[in-house]
Protein backbone atom coordinates (compact mmCIF):
# COMPACT_ATOMS: atom_id res chain seq x y z
CA UNK A 1 0.00 0.00 0.00
CA UNK A 2 2.79 2.44 0.93
CA UNK A 3 4.61 1.64 -2.32
CA UNK A 4 1.41 2.31 -4.25
CA UNK A 5 0.94 5.67 -2.51
CA UNK A 6 4.57 6.61 -3.16
CA UNK A 7 4.22 5.64 -6.82
CA UNK A 8 0.95 7.57 -7.10
CA UNK A 9 2.59 10.61 -5.50
CA UNK A 10 5.55 10.36 -7.88
CA UNK A 11 3.23 10.00 -10.87
CA UNK A 12 1.09 12.97 -9.75
CA UNK A 13 4.12 15.23 -9.28
CA UNK A 14 5.45 14.23 -12.72
CA UNK A 15 2.07 14.94 -14.28
CA UNK A 16 2.00 18.37 -12.66
CA UNK A 17 5.46 19.15 -14.00
CA UNK A 18 4.46 17.99 -17.47
CA UNK A 19 1.59 20.45 -17.42
CA UNK A 20 3.72 23.53 -16.72
CA UNK A 21 4.25 26.06 -19.51
CA UNK A 22 7.43 25.00 -21.33
CA UNK A 23 9.85 27.16 -23.30
CA UNK A 24 11.48 24.84 -25.85
CA UNK A 25 14.70 25.40 -27.75
CA UNK A 26 18.50 25.50 -27.55
CA UNK A 27 19.85 27.19 -24.42
CA UNK A 28 22.12 29.44 -26.49
CA UNK A 29 19.28 30.75 -28.69
CA UNK A 30 17.90 34.21 -27.83
CA UNK A 31 14.32 33.02 -28.37
CA UNK A 32 12.37 29.83 -27.80
CA UNK A 33 11.79 27.66 -30.84
CA UNK A 34 8.36 26.93 -29.38
CA UNK A 35 6.33 27.27 -26.23
CA UNK A 36 4.02 24.56 -24.96
CA UNK A 37 0.97 25.84 -23.11
CA UNK A 38 -1.01 23.14 -21.30
CA UNK A 39 -4.78 22.96 -21.23
CA UNK A 40 -6.21 25.04 -18.43
CA UNK A 41 -3.38 27.58 -18.40
CA UNK A 42 -4.28 31.21 -17.91
CA UNK A 43 -3.51 33.07 -21.14
CA UNK A 44 -3.31 36.85 -21.46
CA UNK A 45 -2.94 38.80 -24.71
CA UNK A 46 -1.47 42.31 -24.48
CA UNK A 47 -2.15 44.69 -27.33
CA UNK A 48 0.74 46.35 -29.10
CA UNK A 49 2.71 48.71 -26.88
CA UNK A 50 4.64 51.71 -28.13
CA UNK A 51 7.35 53.78 -26.42
CA UNK A 52 6.81 56.59 -23.96
CA UNK A 53 8.14 60.04 -24.79
CA UNK A 54 11.82 60.21 -23.81
CA UNK A 55 12.42 63.89 -24.66
CA UNK A 56 9.31 66.09 -24.47
CA UNK A 57 11.33 69.02 -25.86
CA UNK A 58 11.99 67.15 -29.13
CA UNK A 59 9.61 67.85 -32.02
CA UNK A 60 6.40 65.81 -32.17
CA UNK A 61 6.67 62.97 -34.66
CA UNK A 62 10.46 62.79 -34.43
CA UNK A 63 12.56 59.80 -33.44
CA UNK A 64 14.43 62.11 -31.04
CA UNK A 65 11.19 62.43 -29.06
CA UNK A 66 11.15 58.66 -28.34
CA UNK A 67 14.81 57.62 -28.64
CA UNK A 68 16.62 55.11 -30.81
CA UNK A 69 15.47 51.51 -31.31
CA UNK A 70 17.18 50.23 -28.13
CA UNK A 71 15.72 53.04 -26.00
CA UNK A 72 12.24 52.52 -27.46
CA UNK A 73 12.46 48.76 -26.86
CA UNK A 74 13.49 49.33 -23.21
CA UNK A 75 10.57 51.72 -22.75
CA UNK A 76 8.10 49.26 -24.21
CA UNK A 77 9.41 46.27 -22.25
CA UNK A 78 9.12 48.31 -19.03
CA UNK A 79 5.49 49.08 -19.92
CA UNK A 80 4.79 45.43 -20.70
CA UNK A 81 6.42 44.35 -17.44
CA UNK A 82 4.22 46.80 -15.51
CA UNK A 83 1.05 45.67 -17.32
CA UNK A 84 1.85 42.02 -16.62
CA UNK A 85 2.61 42.75 -12.96
CA UNK A 86 -0.83 44.35 -12.67
CA UNK A 87 -2.25 41.01 -13.83
CA UNK A 88 -0.12 38.95 -11.44
CA UNK A 89 2.29 37.89 -14.20
CA UNK A 90 5.86 38.73 -15.19
CA UNK A 91 8.15 38.75 -18.20
CA UNK A 92 8.99 35.10 -17.49
CA UNK A 93 5.36 34.28 -18.36
CA UNK A 94 5.65 35.73 -21.89
CA UNK A 95 5.23 32.84 -24.34
CA UNK A 96 4.93 34.73 -27.63
CA UNK A 97 6.20 38.13 -28.72
CA UNK A 98 5.61 39.98 -31.96
CA UNK A 99 8.01 42.86 -32.63
CA UNK A 100 7.35 45.43 -35.34
CA UNK A 101 10.37 47.57 -36.30
CA UNK A 102 10.65 50.58 -38.57
CA UNK A 103 13.96 51.46 -40.22
CA UNK A 104 15.44 54.55 -38.54
CA UNK A 105 15.42 57.66 -40.76
CA UNK A 106 18.09 57.44 -43.44
CA UNK A 107 18.63 53.70 -42.97
CA UNK A 108 17.31 51.05 -45.35
CA UNK A 109 16.81 48.35 -42.70
CA UNK A 110 15.41 48.01 -39.22
CA UNK A 111 17.81 48.22 -36.27
CA UNK A 112 17.54 44.56 -35.22
CA UNK A 113 20.75 44.80 -33.15
CA UNK A 114 19.35 47.73 -31.15
CA UNK A 115 16.16 45.82 -30.39
CA UNK A 116 18.14 42.70 -29.42
CA UNK A 117 20.39 44.70 -27.09
CA UNK A 118 17.38 45.84 -25.03
CA UNK A 119 15.54 42.50 -25.38
CA UNK A 120 18.57 40.58 -24.08
CA UNK A 121 18.56 42.68 -20.91
CA UNK A 122 15.16 41.21 -19.96
CA UNK A 123 15.00 37.71 -21.49
CA UNK A 124 17.37 34.77 -21.10
CA UNK A 125 19.20 36.35 -18.17
CA UNK A 126 20.20 34.69 -14.90
CA UNK A 127 17.46 36.70 -13.17
CA UNK A 128 14.82 35.85 -15.81
CA UNK A 129 15.91 32.83 -17.90
CA UNK A 130 12.68 32.26 -19.87
CA UNK A 131 12.61 33.25 -23.53
CA UNK A 132 9.43 33.55 -25.58
CA UNK A 133 8.80 32.34 -29.09
CA UNK A 134 9.06 35.49 -31.20
CA UNK A 135 8.53 37.01 -34.61
CA UNK A 136 10.34 40.19 -35.61
CA UNK A 137 9.46 42.04 -38.77
CA UNK A 138 10.22 45.31 -40.47
CA UNK A 139 7.18 47.40 -41.26
CA UNK A 140 6.88 50.51 -43.40
CA UNK A 141 5.65 52.66 -40.53
CA UNK A 142 3.70 52.92 -37.30
CA UNK A 143 1.01 55.42 -36.28
CA UNK A 144 3.46 58.05 -34.98
CA UNK A 145 6.38 58.70 -37.37
CA UNK A 146 8.74 58.85 -34.36
CA UNK A 147 7.97 55.29 -33.28
CA UNK A 148 10.50 52.72 -34.42
CA UNK A 149 9.15 49.86 -32.29
CA UNK A 150 5.82 48.28 -31.35
CA UNK A 151 5.61 45.05 -29.34
CA UNK A 152 2.66 42.81 -28.50
CA UNK A 153 2.90 39.76 -26.27
CA UNK A 154 1.00 36.71 -25.14
CA UNK A 155 1.64 35.47 -21.60
CA UNK A 156 0.55 32.22 -20.00
CA UNK A 157 0.84 30.55 -16.62
CA UNK A 158 -0.43 27.24 -15.31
Amino acid sequence: MRASLALLSLFASGAAEAQAVRHIGPAEAPIAAATDIPAGARTVYLSGNVPDVADPAAPAGSVARYGDTAAQTRSILAKIEKQLAGLGLGLGDVVMMRVFLVAPPGQPRMDFAGMMKAYSEKFGTPAQPNKPARSTMQVAGLVDPGWLVEIEVTAARK
